[in-house]
């Protein structure tokens, strides 16, 4: 039974905090010298991981991200392959909230495209649908200790 809205209220200690946004891209190399040439920090990463995930540098807690579409859809399986656009992040007290907001918002009739599990990240993570369509993912605080790392997609996948 899904929770009512003050025990969810109740049971989330803090609000959401925004602290991530993702560009799912298809053109990786074209991404990284547009805001290179912007003028824009981008961490160097080792391949093939160069071609799916690289991260701009931003402002103090706020993570920039690009994602290849294929890689978008390991951490995303309701991301429409092949298609870019952005994922808002927010940050959630921890890996209980992330379930109880995914429910609450799938329960009022927000449409969820990843149900809640335990990332390669290290973090509980979900992601749902705005009214607008836009993708908004819920995150956990990040373990270090429950991090992997996952497999490269294949390229054939975009």
């Amino acid at each position: 039974m899904p929770l009512r809205r003050r025990e969810f209220l109740a049971m989330v200690d803090s609000r959401p905090v925004f602290d991530q946004i993702n560009l799912v891209v298809r053109d990786m190399r074209a991404m990284v010298e547009f805001y290179e040439r912007l003028g824009v920090e981008i961490a160097p990463t080792i391949a093939p991981w160069d071609r799916h995930h690289r991260t701009i540098a931003a402002a103090e807690g706020i993570d920039f991200d690009l994602d290849s579409t294929a890689f978008a859809t390991q951490w995303n399986q309701g991301w429409p392959r092949g298609q870019t656009g952005p994922v808002l992040g927010f940050r959630l007290d921890s890996a209980e909230a992330v379930d109880a907001t995914y429910d609450d918002l799938t329960s009022a009739g927000y449409v969820g495209q990843q149900p809640p599990y335990d990332g390669f990240m290290g973090a509980r993570y979900a992601v749902v649908a705005d009214p607008e369509g836009n993708s908004v993912g819920l995150m956990s605080p990040r373990d270090p200790a429950l991090s992997t790392i996952p497999q490269p997609p294949d390229d054939e996948a975009n």
